[in-house]
């Protein structure tokens, strides 16, 4: 096991003010105790209460994680840097900001109130996407308390823990549905819009509500809807709001054979990680004792003979028993799961000049935003302000300095000049 805290640089938190508008929030979800916290501040440098013990988070953090992009578009045009305003860019590597929400921790029965589950819940409404981080030695209870190792089997985590926002969706959905439901088929009114109308609050949209629908067991009359049928619906939503991603955490202290048992599960993404390990790295980095980039499976030490013997002792643990292992620590792999995978999404560039690839101060790819595969040029104009949208007219593939039309549809890594009226 490794510490953390070994690296950390006197009088700094490893907070970064990087404001960045309009991102996605992705939270970070599980039962107490299993690492949670540890992740966050892995993945953001922000600081986080970590402890032993449940509910150690009440108050959900927030902080801003990254998403790589290799290479970034000022490699491919032949520049010798960007300057991006938000985010940052090392080595040729562009990384792209989103939001992470770290929730207090979810037990069994949460939907009805038990621990923390209303307000855990609730700050879950505005997230894109989950992370679903699991203690996956088995040395946590349900309830999130420690047990011995491998006394816990932690497949039962995913499972009370997806029940749980089903039965929290479908609360919300069946309050007065009775009502809906006959109007519903007495009126004929679209079942996807009231659905819609009712997980508004949820940021899920009639279109997501379609595609629950078609795989889910609800159908025909939902004056006859039981509450089987409503949870199985409530399953669907989820599957297609708010996807999720596996954090197997604390791969590192199981052998291969407990890795592979305990992360082949079916129909689940999961990803075998060491949140500890990321958070000694990140620290270490931030302190100047390594250079490593988020996501690379290597680091190097800077100064090896100024390592105490405790930092020593951790950085090669962590090399030997997760980078080697896993080709990383699993956190990068989780946010970029969410993002590219799950989520779908592509990395867009505007500009203002398709010549210098600048905007109107001569920042150098200034921006970069996250579109939903098979966005157009249209869309990104909305995305960077409501009246380019508006007034659209055409727009310029920045790298072939092609005119593109509205309905273009846009690649990961394209840098878009929008032109529009006034």
């Amino acid at each position: 096991m490794v510490t953390a805290l070994a690296f950390d640089r006197e009088g700094s938190n490893g907070a970064r003010p990087y404001a960045a508008a309009s991102v996605m929030l992705v939270g970070l979800v599980g039962k107490p105790n299993v690492g949670k916290s540890t992740l966050f501040a892995a993945a953001t440098l922000a600081p986080a209460e970590i402890a032993n013990y449940p509910f150690t988070t009440i108050e959900p953090n927030r902080g801003m994680g990254f998403v790589r992009v290799a290479p970034c578009p000022h490699v491919a045009v032949g520049l010798a840097a960007c300057t991006p305003r938000t985010g940052l860019c090392r080595n040729g590597v562009r990384l792209v900001p989103v939001e992470l929400l770290d929730v207090a921790g979810l037990v069994p029965g949460a939907h009805a109130g038990k621990g923390l589950g209303n307000k855990f819940l609730d700050d879950l409404r505005q997230a894109s996407a989950l992370i679903h981080v699991v203690d996956v030695t088995g040395s946590t209870s349900i309830e999130g308390n420690p047990v011995p190792k491998g006394s816990h089997d932690p497949r039962e985590d995913i499972a009370f823990l997806e029940d749980e926002i089903a039965h929290w969706i479908a609360g919300i959905v069946s309050k007065g549905f009775d009502r809906a439901a006959k109007a519903i088929v007495m009126k004929g009114e679209k079942l996807e819009r009231v659905l819609a109308e009712r997980l508004a609050g949820l940021g899920i949209d009639e279109h997501k509500v379609g595609l629950a629908l078609q795989r889910s067991i609800a159908g025909g009359d939902p004056t006859k809807w039981d509450e089987a049928t409503l949870l199985d619906l409530a399953r669907r939503v989820r599957e297609m709001s708010k996807p999720m991603v596996v954090a197997a955490n604390k791969a590192d202290l199981l052998g291969d054979d407990e890795v592979a048992k305990a992360t082949a599960l079916t129909g689940v993404t999961v990803v075998p990680t060491s949140a500890e390990s990321e958070l000694a790295l990140r620290r270490a980095a931030e302190a100047g004792v390594i250079e490593y980039l988020p996501g690379d499976a290597t680091f190097r030490v800077k100064e090896p003979t100024k390592l105490t013997a405790k930092q020593k002792a951790a950085l090669d643990y962590i090399e030997k028993h997760v980078l080697a292992r896993f080709g990383g620590t699993g956190v990068q792999k989780l946010l970029e799961t969410a993002t590219y995978e799950l989520l779908d999404l592509v990395p867009v560039f505007p500009v203002e000049d398709d010549t210098h690839f600048t905007d109107k101060e001569g920042r150098v790819l200034p921006d970069a935003h996250l579109l939903k595969r098979g966005a157009n040029a249209k869309d990104l104009a909305f995305k960077v302000h409501t009246e380019l949208g508006e007034h659209f007219i055409r727009a310029v593939n920045a790298k072939t300095k092609r005119v593109i039309g509205a309905d273009h549809v846009l690649e990961a890594g394209d840098v878009v000049r929008i032109v529009a009226g006034r």
